[in-house]
């Protein structure tokens, strides 16, 4: 019988969501996590509570230009997660024994090539990656999507990899010539480090390429991609981690001798178990460069609506969502951008009364993901005048933000139904604590703030911990903060969505 979840730990000393060392609860895991802002690292006990005091960062950031490009170097990645290791774990004896698992994500459908000496032959190519919209074109063009959004959960888009792997083989010939293997920035990591690799079963499905009903590539988008399945890796589900490593890994860091290193996932699947989604009853809305709404289910859905994904996660569980590209990146263009007032940021924009001369603004500065799936979509501001302040328009920014999470929740409910609770996390939603008003009265429901940081790193852990320790129910997530709607909003929302619809629709036509 599973133990039950312990109670929140209260820290005596003022601190978050965490616990000591002495009072942690054998086995620990070290969680890795690559963001689109930053590496972290973080010990977690059986209960998936982060370990007061064994904890790094490194920040980074996304090489992208105006054509499209969005890539970040894969060597400097791999060096930062090796720093991290040295920092959080180095060679502290108290840990040894004590450490079982390493586990990792990163940012979903990440691509690096790799030649035969386990060496990167190009940059890693990100998720906002553009440059493929006229591969993606002509993939819509021969292909029936629908058919293959109900076959691998995804739809035809940039930020998957057929149309990246068509892109390559017409744009970099010599690169694709070079890679013997290709792989997600977390496999390349493992490859580096370990000598070895698989992809994880999240990881797979992230790509657009793998079968969601078996869990194995898919030779029908193998052939739309032209990849052959050599050039990729095995496929590991959750609980089938790696268990022999290098001596030179051990010397290095020997608290690390007894850990098994569990494949890469990705980072949406981690923070939504990192934040309480765990089942059906929970919908998580990720608030941070980029956002999502998620919902994990015990099943395989037989059918997805048009707008959604649902990535496999292992011969049980199923994540159905949706993503939008700019929710914190749009925040901070629109802060950098408009010339706010000296006392006046995106806080207390979000707080600022609700006005009817707004500028409508489709806040699409990397591309569409859910609902339309336009790769190629751009910003679009309408409504606006030589009255128009900085003040609206970054007001404008942000209520464009939650329509857009907004058009995922409803058609969610087509498939999950009314679930009990929905939870918020992502660093926006800390920072800018008033969006989740937002949110909550155009959602008509209430929000849940998740206040702890780093649930990322949390599910990644609770995720090893399931193979680790199966008998330890995680604790509960702390969320201390409740957003309830306002009706006296509701005409507010009602008008501005459908005028977003009708620019939305005119952005998306093909």
């Amino acid at each position: 019988m599973a133990k039950s979840a312990p109670p929140v730990p209260k820290p005596d000393d003022g601190s978050e969501f965490s616990v000591p060392l002495v009072k942690a609860v054998d086995p620990l895991v070290l969680a890795l996590d690559v963001g689109s802002t930053a590496s972290r690292g973080s010990l977690h006990d059986a209960h998936g509570v982060p370990v007061r005091g064994y904890r790094h960062k490194i920040p980074h950031a996304f090489t992208a230009k105006s054509d499209g490009t969005s890539i970040i170097d894969p060597d400097s990645v791999v060096e930062e997660l090796g720093t991290i290791i040295d920092v959080v774990v180095g060679t502290r004896k108290e840990l040894i024994g004590r450490l079982k698992g390493v586990a990792i994500d990163t940012f979903a459908s990440s691509l690096v090539g790799v030649d035969a000496n386990r060496k990167a032959t190009t940059p890693c190519y990100t998720y906002a990656d553009s440059r493929a919209t006229p591969q993606l074109a002509r993939l819509r063009e021969q292909a029936d999507e629908p058919e293959l959004q109900q076959l691998t959960g995804a739809r035809l888009h940039t930020s998957y990899l057929a149309p990246r792997f068509l892109w390559l083989r017409e744009n970099e010939p010599d690169l694709v010539a070079d890679t013997k293997r290709w792989v997600s920035l977390g496999e390349y990591f493992h490859i580096r480090l370990l000598g070895k690799a698989r992809a994880g079963t999240a990881v797979a499905a992230w790509t657009g390429l793998l079968n969601r009903h078996t869990g194995d590539w898919s030779d029908r988008m193998l052939d739309l991609a032209q990849i052959d399945r050599t050039k990729l890796s095995l496929i590991a589900r959750p609980n089938q981690p790696i268990l022999e490593v290098p001596s030179g890994v051990v010397q290095r860091w020997p608290a690390l001798r007894d850990a098994r290193w569990f494949a890469p996932i990705a980072d949406g699947l981690a923070q939504n178990i990192g934040a309480g989604g765990r089942d059906a009853s929970t919908m998580v809305t990720s608030m941070s460069t980029s956002g999502a709404m998620r919902v994990l289910v015990h099943s395989v859905p037989q059918e997805i609506p048009y707008g959604l994904w649902c990535y496999r996660i292992d011969d049980s569980r199923s994540l159905l969502g949706g993503a939008v590209n700019d929710v914190g990146r749009a925040l901070d263009w629109a802060s950098r951008t408009f010339a706010l007032p000296e006392d006046t940021g995106m806080p207390e924009i979000a707080t600022q009364p609700y006005r009817p001369d707004l500028p409508l603004l489709l806040p699409y500065l990397t591309g569409e993901r859910s609902t339309g799936w336009a790769g190629g979509a751009q910003a679009h501001a309408l409504d606006i005048t030589a009255a128009t302040g900085p003040e609206a328009l970054a007001r404008g920014v942000m209520e464009g933000v939650v329509l857009s999470l907004g058009r995922v929740a409803s058609q969610l409910k087509e498939v999950a139904g009314d679930v009990e609770r929905l939870v918020s996390t992502g660093g926006v939603s800390q920072n800018v604590p008033g969006i989740q008003q937002l949110l909550a009265d155009y959602l008509g429901r209430e929000t849940v703030q998740a206040t702890f940081k780093r649930s990322t790193l949390r599910g990644t852990a609770i995720l090893a911990q399931e193979v680790l320790a199966p008998g330890v129910e995680p604790a509960e997530a702390p969320a201390t903060r409740t957003f309830k709607p306002k009706e006296k909003h509701r005409e507010h929302w009602d008008r501005l969505a459908e005028r977003y619809e009708v620019a939305y629709r005119r952005l998306i036509a093909p």
